[in-house]
């Protein structure tokens, strides 16, 4: 069984109005991760995600190679996992 972790991560650049939020939950899905994603006041896009330290670095990886996504900053934090969580989802403000 693969080590389970959970990050808070903050994106900053052109981050909204993107498809960011869509595209991150269907990434997260398709690499078996749980957690959220919602958009900030400021212009940033913060999420928490966990699952394996692989699939973490593979989800960031994809959005930053997506097309309208430009991803100037990451600021990746370790916070405690949540063992109750069973899907990744799309919050909102």
């Amino acid at each position: 069984m693969t080590h389970m972790i959970r990050e808070r991560i903050v994106f900053y650049g052109r981050v909204q109005g993107v498809g960011f939020r869509y595209t991150a939950t269907y990434l997260a899905k398709s690499l078996d991760l749980t957690g959220w994603v919602m958009n900030e006041y400021d212009g940033s896009v913060v999420m928490e995600v966990q699952g394996s330290q692989y699939a973490i670095d593979q989800l960031i990886l994809s959005l930053k190679d997506q097309r309208y996504i430009k991803i100037t900053d990451v600021v990746r934090a370790d916070i405690p996992v949540d063992p109750g969580e069973r899907r990744f989802r799309s919050r909102y403000y």
